[in-house]
């Protein structure tokens, strides 16, 4: 591979711009963007904040930081920054990507792609045997299974591809913690042969607020995901939709409308999921070939905006170039009489700041960007530029599908 990880000072700048609370995935980019470095970045930090009427961040200092290194290290573990050559290659097209993990492992595992076999806790006996079956004949394929270490179907998905070692565990707490207790072992294990992956920091214990990035990871790293019962209303198909919005194939085995496991991946396949009931079914589903691995935003030549704008034809660049006609002056006979001179024009009214304007258009209610291009008459760069802004200074809130929404004021 020809990237280079970043210098240690800048690489330890990075990590812990990367912890610093209030800091996601978008800030992070957008920062490294506008400083060009994780140090110059975590240094003005804190005064963009100040600007913006918050109080400073608990930035963590670069002892806790190398200490959090030292114990990752000590039990084989280590972080994994967006810019890093191993970072899973798939999740390299998620527009919200973590900008930084936590892996045990064989991180080559992480860019194989596979499938993410994925489905109810409380699984029926047939649901567990087919989990286990579909699981081995994929590990046999050379194909990767991810999941997400619950009971039930995530299990049986995790030990049929043990042996070979083929198996991905996304944890919702740290690698130093264990859920399910009795999954300690399997946990154990997937880190010896296989790889555990998270995006939370050591000490983290999972909470149910932590499960929705456990699906993420699980979604954004597979090329597929497979449901494998699922009720209608269950964390299953949080993954499912992930998927879909990642641009992924989805996969459900159909069941009996009697048993409500079963509705959840009945329901996927009547909204397009592919149907599956053998293990050809999910290798024929499959994507050929993965995509190139995508820089990280701040790495790119010319920064990517922080929205995607639709491509232009050439008509509408050619207009774009042709400046507008201009209304013809009206001929003012008196001008041209000695010692008279043309009225003066009037005064032209200031033009509300684009900030103002931005916020006078944005609302709680999400509204497409390119909406708010239309309306403001601002360049796409100009209103790019100003919504990174508003959100690094926590004014508004930029959301997947191209939209933009007014955060509430602070009491």
């Amino acid at each position: 591979m020809n990237k280079v990880s970043p210098p240690s000072q800048e690489r330890l700048a990075l990590l812990r711009l990367a912890r610093t609370p209030g800091i996601g995935p978008m800030n992070f980019s957008r920062l490294l963007g506008l400083y060009g470095s994780g140090i110059q970045a975590l240094e003005a930090w804190p005064a963009r904040q100040k600007r913006a009427g918050r109080e400073a961040p608990a930035i963590p200092s670069a002892a806790e930081m190398e200490d959090e290194i030292a114990g990752l290290q000590k039990t084989g573990a280590r972080p994994l920054l967006r810019c890093d050559p191993d970072y899973p290659l798939l999740l390299t097209h998620v527009p919200d990507a973590p900008p930084l993990l936590f892996i045990r492992g064989d991180s080559a595992l992480l860019s194989r792609g596979g499938v993410g076999i994925v489905g109810a806790r409380n699984a029926s006996a047939a649901g567990i045997r087919l989990a286990e079956s579909l699981s081995a004949e994929l590990a046999a394929a050379g194909q990767c299974v991810v999941s997400g270490l619950a009971r039930g179907i995530d299990t049986a998905a995790h030990e049929a591809a043990l042996y070979p070692g083929l198996t991905v565990a996304a944890l919702a707490g740290g690698l130093d913690q264990v859920y399910p207790p009795e999954n300690a072992a399997l946990q154990e294990q997937i880190a010896e042969k296989g790889c555990l992956i998270t995006e939370a920091p050591p000490g983290t214990v999972p909470q149910a607020r932590h499960f929705p990035r456990r699906n993420r990871l699980i979604a954004g790293i597979a090329a597929a995901t497979l449901v494998i019962e699922a009720a209608q209303k269950s964390g299953t198909l949080i993954t499912a939709r992930l998927a879909t919005e990642y641009d992924r194939v989805v996969m459900a085995v159909p069941g009996t409308p009697l048993d409500p496991r079963s509705r959840g991946g009945n329901q996927l396949i009547k909204q397009g999921a592919v149907m599956v009931e053998t293990g050809t079914d999910i290798l024929q589903a499959l994507p050929q070939h993965l995509p190139h691995r995508q820089p990280a935003p701040w790495q790119r030549r010319t920064p990517a905006p922080l929205f995607e704008q639709p491509e232009r034809t050439d008509q509408a660049a050619r207009a774009e170039k042709t400046p507008a006609p201009q209304p013809a002056r009206p001929r003012r006979a008196a001008a041209r009489q000695a010692g008279s001179s043309p009225a003066p024009a009037a005064e032209p009214q200031p033009a509300l700041p684009l900030r103002d304007r931005l916020l006078d258009l944005l609302s709680h209610t999400p509204i497409a960007v390119d909406e708010v291009v239309t309306r403001c008459q601002f360049s796409v760069a100009a209103v790019t530029a100003a919504l990174g802004e508003l959100e690094m200074e926590g004014l508004i809130s930029c959301l997947p599908g191209g939209q933009v929404v007014r955060l509430p004021d602070e009491a």
